[in-house]
């Protein structure tokens, strides 16, 4: 099934809620150092509740590690606000990575240099508002991946 990435995530209550919604539909999530918690912070299991020890979890000391482990062949998608293409003209399918930038500054610019193409958009009514919560938006992603995969 897909797996979820979070780049140097920074708010252990959001990596918690992150990684509920992971356990709950049997998602793997990866965590790319540094991060600005430790995996035992009491924040991140309490949002994670009991079902943190059912997470299936992996921490990888930089992106390139990340896509050595996952494989360079799987198809990563990089959510980020700069995006010209939409989530709803994005086709997702079995095995895609969704990638997710820190909750202050997204991800890094030489990463999104070097997948222009791959690159996905949240659209928000509001014009006005710069992003939103990164669980939130994990949530968003991952349920339009898995509508398409389980439809097709």
């Amino acid at each position: 099934m897909i797996e979820i990435v979070l780049y140097q995530p920074e708010i252990p209550p959001n990596t918690g809620n992150i990684g509920r919604l992971c356990v709950c539909n049997d998602l793997r999530l990866h965590l790319i150092q540094p991060l600005g918690f430790s995996i035992e912070d009491k924040y991140l299991k309490r949002s994670g509740m009991d079902y943190w020890q059912h997470l299936k979890l992996n921490v990888h000391e930089s992106f390139d590690a990340l896509r050595k482990n996952l494989g360079f062949e799987r198809k990563y998608w990089f959510f980020t606000t700069k995006a010209k293409s939409s989530i709803w003209e994005t086709s997702f399918a079995k095995d895609d990575v969704l990638v997710f930038g820190p909750e202050t500054r997204g991800l890094p610019a030489e990463i999104l240099q070097q997948n222009q193409n791959y690159q996905v958009l949240i659209p928000m009514l509001s014009t006005n508002k710069r992003s939103l919560n990164l669980a939130t938006s994990v949530g968003i992603a991952s349920y339009e991946a898995l509508r398409q995969i389980v439809s097709a």
